[in-house]
């Protein structure tokens, strides 16, 4: 039994892309009469396989040795086109929980888009989603990550343009599918690249080929930054990072997995490239300077957000920022743990944030207030996932800062700098995202907003359960610390971060118009964080101003210079035509004069250009 589910982890996958197959009937609405509900309740049983799947295998290959499975797609000749799957702790463990987020999403939207028309389409793509980051968490191939990745691209355009009739959701699908395509094509290339330098694009096969891989400085850089251009695109890493903000106008269902678990899929891509791209000390020091930008500058970004939506996805940018530190400074540990404790507090905050959207129909931060007394699981689920994701002790995210801190104490002290920035400055937007939405005084919006239903209260309070259990989690994968290890300087540090964080959040003054300052200064500084640092007007202004002359100048070039040509040459052959047939006498001694008159001058030319008239007397 144990060898037959370990054969049949492949199969995980196709659970999620069968279910969206399923679902296509009614999403393109060949089966109406049923409404869509049924198709939702197929996409949903398949999710259910997939994790009861997962979940034996998981306990199967806890205490067995790491597989590999190769499925041959094609072969012929020289040429073998081969999937190479990894059965590890770590790859089905990802398994679980893509599986397991995504049964909990799914039922969430069943309460979120019950009077939808589009339901069966929604979770039709689900699937999709599901499938492709279930294929990319058990693949050992770079090949099949990549075409992964793809199928994620253009799932996350689809999802985001969900709502395809309101025209700033289609302006927010394009940008994202086009910044990411930036990413993917860089990555393409790095793919290509390194299936002939490398010879195999299989992971196992690559971390053979690092270890005694000699290649030149310029090489090794250019292949490690293509590399890194895919999952920076992938994770909402600067300069690609403005996509994920615009793709909150997507419906929340598909927001809880994207912020927790499709922006981990390229940083999972990376974790696994480590050995490669330890080839180049410049590519390393570009995930530093990549992740260093993000985190810090993202955090700052958060605080001024009066969407709350927006005020969660530039955290999500900043952790996955971390998570690229932790990989740059070869921390892969590290880099693993914060996906697992991130991934579950942030899809936790997704569906709090979910529910009071659903109950206030607003997303407007300065137009609620007073939900604590009249949305207890609501806020319950939201102060415990705030809680796991700074370093509170002793949810998750405590144990991953700590252990990277101790970890680099005294190797990068400026680390721990970084660690205790970003996690109170997370700790201060929470904290006042909190009291925005909770506390206060009720406003129009939030005087009668109930509880949501059992749909969408069951899988957030399951998370929220699961949050708190994550410290046993740990425990039981060996992956806490002991207190005799532990660093009282670094645990001080991190802890009073959060707790200077929560003081100010707490303090300072939040009126309701605070969103524009009187104050010149401040509204200065509003401003600056609030557009983001004014990054998409710097785009406009430099690369799309480039862009559009260079297109100008080939337009214009493509008319008038290219086309002028052409159409002059078309006229002067009709002129020319036109012109000899008056010649036309009849006579067969004008035609040969004709032709050998236009021979030697044609001679004449070609000996001029070739130099033979040179050597002539005269």
């Amino acid at each position: 039994m144990n060898q037959f589910l370990l054969s049949t982890s492949w199969w995980v996958p196709f659970y999620g892309l069968i279910g969206a197959i399923l679902t296509l009937p009614w999403a393109i609405g060949l089966i109406r009469r049923t409404g869509p509900r049924p198709a939702a309740y197929l996409n949903l049983s398949t999710t259910v396989l997939a994790f009861v799947h997962s979940l034996l295998i998981f306990r199967v290959i806890w205490n067995s040795e790491q597989q590999s499975l190769l499925l041959t797609w094609f072969k012929a000749a020289d040429f073998d086109l081969s999937f190479a799957i990894e059965i590890s702790t770590i790859s089905v463990g990802a398994s679980v929980l893509i599986t397991g987020l995504s049964l909990l999403a799914q039922i969430y939207a069943l309460g979120y888009m019950e009077k939808d028309w589009a339901l069966a389409r929604f979770f039709a793509l689900m699937g999709f989603f599901e499938a492709a980051l279930s294929g990319l968490a058990i693949s050992d191939s770079l090949f099949l990550s990549y075409a992964l990745l793809e199928v994620l691209t253009l799932s996350t355009y689809l999802l985001v343009g969900f709502w395809y009739a309101q025209p700033l959701v289609v302006t927010a699908a394009r940008d994202a599918f086009w910044t990411k395509r930036v990413g993917d094509l860089m990555l393409l290339m790095a793919v290509v690249a390194l299936s002939v330098i490398a010879g195999s694009l299989n992971f196992s096969d690559l971390y053979e080929w690092a270890q005694t891989a000699e290649l030149s400085s310029v090489v090794s850089s250019l292949l490690g930054l293509a590399l890194i251009a895919g999952p920076a695109g992938k994770c909402a890493q600067f300069p690609f990072h403005l996509w994920l903000d615009e793709a909150m106008e997507g419906p929340n269902p598909a927001s809880i997995l994207r912020n927790s678990m499709v922006v981990a899929g390229g940083a999972y891509l990376l974790y696994k490239l480590q050995p490669v791209l330890a080839l180049s000390p410049i590519a390393l020091d570009a995930l530093v300077v990549m992740g260093l930008v993000t985190a810090i500058g993202a955090t700052l970004v958060s605080i001024a957000q009066t969407d709350i939506k927006r005020a969660l996805s530039h955290s999500t940018s900043a952790y996955m920022g971390l998570v690229f530190l932790a990989v740059g400074m070869e921390q892969g540990g590290v880099a693993l743990m914060l996906l697992l404790t991130h991934a579950i507090a942030k899809a936790l905050l997704f569906m709090s944030s979910g529910s009071v959207i659903f109950t206030t129909s607003s997303q407007d931060l300065t137009e609620m207030g007073g939900l604590w007394s009249r949305m207890p699981a609501t806020t319950t689920a939201f102060v415990v996932g705030a809680a796991s994701l700074v370093t509170m002790l002793p949810l998750g995210s405590f144990w991953a800062m700590l252990s990277w801190a101790d970890g680099l104490a005294n190797i990068s002290p400026w680390v721990v700098v970084v660690l205790v920035l970003v996690n109170g400055l997370t700790a201060l937007n929470l904290t006042r995202v909190f009291r925005l939405v909770f506390w206060g005084k009720p406003q129009q919006k939030t005087r009668r907003a109930p509880e949501v239903g059992w749909q969408m209260s069951v899988p957030m309070v399951s998370l929220t359960i699961v949050n708190l259990l994550v410290p046993l989690m740990l425990q039981q994968w060996y992956l806490l610390p002991t207190w005799e290890s532990i660093n009282l300087t670094v645990l001080s540090l991190l802890v009073s971060s959060t707790a200077f964080g929560v003081l100010l959040g707490s303090t300072i003054h939040l009126h309701k118009a605070w969103s524009r300052s009187t104050v010149l200064a401040w509204r200065f500084i509003q401003d600056l964080l609030g557009y983001d640092f004014y990054i998409d007007r710097i785009y406009k202004s430099t690369v799309v101003s480039i862009v559009a002359i260079l297109s100008k100048i080939s337009a214009w070039s493509d008319r008038y210079i290219i086309d002028g040509l052409v159409n002059l040459v078309g006229f002067a052959a009709i002129f020319s035509g036109q012109s000899l047939k008056y010649s036309v006498s009849g006579q067969s001694q004008g035609y040969m004069l004709t032709i050998v008159i236009g021979i030697s001058i044609l001679g004449f030319f070609i000996s001029w250009s070739l130099g033979l008239l040179n050597n002539l007397p005269f």
